[in-house]
């Protein structure tokens, strides 16, 4: 069938359809060639990142708790009743500071008798001493005596023995002239010129003479017999005074030793109350703050757990008294040699998550803590800054701040994938479509990984994938 032109003037509906399909036909053509060529790449940079060089400040990370230096319960030293209690939870307290006072009533008492005893027997030592001294005294006076007459009868006996001997000397002479003149007239007699009563006179003045030298010798002897046996009941009676004064020295020592024991023991028993009573005071044994209060006034408290270094609450304590606060932080193992003493430490606490404070570590701990299979080191971190905010037992994160990495290679952690047991990233294709590509890897700090090798700076690589190129899509 065959219409005229006049027809397709008078119906022009078939051009208008077929002008418009191949509009649409057109605009989908171009618009499919303008998304290959534009937006392919935008495509690319959403889901990859290029690979940077970059400084990498290297830190380790540890979880911690906030500790005190030095921490004490503090408990009396022997069982008692608390009368006073002088600090509270909170208090600031200085070292030989009261802590609390506890009954001390009889241990007072027991000063004033142990007191009043000692008095008494150094009283008893002093009285002893004095008749001790009384006594040498008389003893000495006697043994002076004693000598006295013992010198004056040694002086008194010989003088008499010289006396005898002179006389005797002289009635030697006599005896010698009454016989001479004897033997001289005895001629005269013969011749007459004396009477016989002259001559016999003579013979008598001889026989006189001869008889007192006799006297005079038995005398003598007399004195020389008689000076012996005086002179030895002196010395007797000297030797005698000196010993019974040496027993009573002897005698006075071993009273004095008792009496100074006596002291002596008194004066310990005095010293052991006097302990007892000011042990009585319970002292701050350091500088700190009383962080936990265990009694009250009026409570019985044992000294079964004095020095013990946790703050669990018991009867045995009366306050937990804690000086200075450092971090104690538990490090891997296989981290460990890279902690070093004075080595710069970052402390975030949970209390204050917005805020950083300061540190340095203080020590390593030589021995290490397994912990579930898990070994690991204490760390104990000296706090620089944030005294003022934490507090004991806080929990805390630290980084602990090691040396710098420059111009290191680094891939966002979020980008590292394992595959078939590698390590890699996923990079783009000639096709822009993710290819694993195996990386060697060295430290990661915060979101970053370092690349030791498999990357060059430049290449891209997925920190997401698309849809439809995820392994599991959800």
């Amino acid at each position: 069938m065959t219409v005229s032109n006049l027809e397709k003037q008078n119906n022009p509906l078939p051009w208008i359809f077929g002008i418009m399909g191949g509009g649409i036909i057109l605009i989908a053509i171009m618009s499919y060639v303008i998304t290959n060529r534009t937006n392919s790449p935008t495509k690319i940079d959403e889901y990859t990142v290029p690979i940077t060089q970059q400084t990498i400040n290297l830190e380790i990370s540890a979880n911690g708790t906030v500790e005190p230096i030095q921490s004490v319960n503090i408990s009396p030293k022997n069982p008692g009743r608390i009368v006073k209690l002088l600090v509270d939870q909170g208090a600031i307290v200085k070292k030989g500071q009261p802590i609390a006072v506890m009954d001390n009533k009889e241990l007072y008492a027991q000063g004033i008798q142990a007191e009043a005893r000692l008095r008494e027997s150094q009283a008893s030592l002093q009285e002893a001493q004095i008749k001790l001294q009384g006594d040498i005294q008389v003893y000495s006076s006697q043994i002076n005596q004693a000598l006295a007459r013992l010198e004056e009868s040694k002086r008194r006996i010989p003088s008499q023995i010289d006396q005898v001997r002179a006389q005797l000397a002289e009635a030697e002479s006599r005896l010698k002239l009454a016989e001479s003149q004897l033997k001289r007239n005895e001629n005269l007699l013969k011749e007459g010129v004396i009477s016989k009563d002259q001559f016999d006179q003579l013979g008598n003045e001889y026989i006189v003479a001869g008889a007192n030298i006799q006297q005079l010798i038995r005398r003598m002897e007399e004195l020389k017999t008689t000076e012996d046996p005086e002179i030895k009941r002196l010395e007797g009676a000297v030797a005698e005074i000196k010993i019974s004064m040496e027993e009573r020295k002897v005698s006075g020592k071993v009273e004095m030793e008792r009496l100074k024991a006596n002291i002596q023991a008194i004066q310990a028993d005095l010293e052991i109350a006097k302990i007892q009573y000011e042990d009585t005071y319970v002292l701050a044994p350091f500088d700190g703050i009383v962080t936990q209060r265990f009694a009250t006034e009026g409570a019985f408290v044992t000294p079964t757990t004095s020095a013990s270094n946790t703050v669990s609450a018991t009867s045995s304590s009366i306050v937990a008294l804690a000086r200075g606060l450092e971090i104690v932080a538990k490090v891997p193992e296989i981290d460990l040699n890279q902690i070093k003493l004075g080595q710069p430490v970052k402390i975030i606490a949970d209390a204050f998550p917005d805020q950083v404070f300061e540190g340095v570590v203080r020590s390593v701990a030589p021995e290490a803590i397994v912990e579930q299979n898990v070994t690991s080191f204490e760390v104990k971190v000296a706090i620089v800054s944030g005294q003022e905010k934490l507090l004991s037992k806080m929990n805390v994160e630290v980084n602990f701040l090691g040396d710098k990495l420059s111009n290191a290679l680094v891939v966002p952690t979020v980008a590292i994938v394992t595959e078939e047991g590698e390590t890699g990233v996923m990079i783009p294709d000639e096709n822009n479509d993710p290819k694993f590509k195996p990386i060697t890897i060295g430290v990661s700090v915060d979101d970053k990984t370092e690349v030791l090798s498999g990357l060059l700076p430049g290449d891209r690589v997925f920190i997401d994938l698309p849809k439809d190129k995820r392994k599991n899509p959800q």
